[in-house]
Order: structure tokens, then sequence, then C-alpha cells
């Protein structure tokens, strides 16, 4: 399904346009995308209680083709969570909007994971208790590294991509459950497992049925993530957004602009009453 956004032409906008309409909007069918459409869609998003950025993306045309939408990011969601990092409601839009990866779930309705089988090789070297011996650990960790390199492996590697990593978790799982709910990313935003009790889940596996749940609840992990790191709030507490997209994505961040489009993302929504709208 093509997202549709500001700017757009095209056969779908007119399709777009035609079910906005059915919904109450009274727009030109003319299959431009501009100023009028783009504020109907925002007030679709806000009638139906989607995160109201504007953006026709596969949600949003769920959502008016009649399809449960239970599982999605509410805009509510992101209204309280502006209130709790004491932000704009545009600083929440635009990290949710650069740094979601869009969906939460796959189409078979688990969360979206990564797994990453040179994290699982870290935690099962991890001492847990006291009496492990590291020596011992680790040596385990080879062994099965030799065994099964695509599950346990000192370097990063090895994606399948989609239902597929799944089935690499199911198999690490088999070796050792915690470590291997730790070693994936999850939801929408790919908070990995290993963070759990620092965002003040009671274990790995209530983590992990937190983020099996809802889009809105892999959100309030991401807000958990933001707000247990005093320097990423900080910078987007003062919209510092190069910082934090180097704190958030990792060296790499100029390269995919991330920076940029978060300042864009911000000032796009700068003047969006979305926020006032829901608490009305």
């Amino acid at each position: 399904m093509t997202t549709l956004r500001y700017g757009d032409r095209s056969q779908a906008v007119r399709v777009l346009q035609k079910n906005l309409n059915s919904y109450g909007a009274k727009l030109i069918i003319d299959g431009d995308f501009g100023d009028v459409t783009e504020a109907a869609v925002r007030a679709y998003q806000l009638k139906v209680g989607l995160v109201a950025d504007g953006i026709a993306g596969s949600k949003t045309q769920t959502m008016l083709a009649g399809n449960d939408c239970q599982q999605l990011l509410k805009n509510v969601d992101l209204v309280n969570a502006a209130q709790r990092l004491d932000v704009p409601l545009a600083s929440v839009y635009a990290v949710n909007e650069v740094e979601s990866k869009g969906k939460g779930f796959l189409d078979n309705g688990k969360p979206v994971i990564l797994f990453e089988r040179h994290i699982m090789y870290r935690q099962l070297s991890k001492v847990r208790q006291e009496g492990d011996d590291p020596a011992e650990l680790k040596h385990h960790a080879d062994q099965l590294a030799a065994i099964n390199p695509a599950i346990v492996n000192p370097k990063a590697g090895g994606y399948a991509g989609g239902t597929a990593e799944h089935q690499r978790l199911a198999t690490a799982r088999l070796i050792d459950n915690t470590a291997a709910l730790e070693s994936a990313s999850w939801g929408a935003f790919q908070i990995m497992g290993f963070h759990w009790k620092r965002l003040g889940y009671a274990s790995v596996q209530d983590f992990v049925t937190a983020m099996s749940a809802s889009e809105s609840q892999q959100f309030d992990a991401f807000v958990r993530f933001i707000e247990t790191d005093p320097t990423l709030y900080k910078a987007l507490k003062a919209r510092k957004w190069a910082e934090f997209a180097k704190l958030y994505n990792g060296p790499d961040y100029q390269r995919n602009l991330y920076d940029i489009k978060l300042q864009r993302a911000f000032e796009r929504h700068a003047d969006c009453d979305c926020g006032q709208a829901v608490a009305a």
C-alpha cells in the first residue's frame, strides 16, 4: 500500500479523496494532495483516534476501508507523551514520524522484530548469578557459535527479515529463552529486549508481552527509553535534532538525514492543533 502525502498527484489520491468524502469531507476529487486534502486527512485521523499526522499511510487507508485497527498507535498516546515529557506535541510527532518503522506488527499479527545474533552471543556470556564462571560462560557461547553461527555469533548479521526473524528467535529460545528475548529488537521503535530492566519492566518476558499487545505499548517503551536516557531526553527538550539523531540512530545518522527529517517534521507539525482537538 503506497503512502500518500502532501505534494502527491495520482489516481491513488483520487481514491483517497473519494473515501474521505464518504466520511464527511467535501473534497474536490482532483488527485492533488494539497493543503485541503492534508487537512481532511488530519480531521479524519483525529475523528477515529489515529495519529493525526496528515499522512495517509497504510494505517489510515486500512481504517478508511473499515478494517479493525485496535492494535494501532492512537493520537492520544502522542498527546499524553508530550505532556509526560514536557515537550511540544510537534516534537513527539516528529520523533514518531522519523524514528518509527511505520508498523509495529506483521500481517500475521506478530510484533515486528529483528534478532541480533551478536547480542545473543553477548547475553549468553553474561554473568547473571553469583557463582557464574565468566570463562565457562564464554566457552559455552563459543561452542554454540561454532554449532549454530546463524543464531549465536560474535559478529552481527544473518538477518532474514519479516516473519523469518521469528523463526530465528524461536530457535534461539530453545537455547536460552531469556537471552533470546533480550537479543531481539521489538516493535515499531525497535527497542532491544535487554533494556527491559532500565525501562521498568518486571522481566524481559513482561516486556515482550507488552510489545506483543499494541503499538501503544510499543510507543510507551519508546517514551520510557527517552525518559531513562538523560542525554537523549535533554537533546529532545532542547530540540537539538542532530544530537538526538546521533544518540538514537548512531554515528551514521547524517547519511540518512535523520536530523534534517526531524527538523522538517517538527516544523510541519508545529501549527497543528491535534492535541487540543483530542483534549477538548
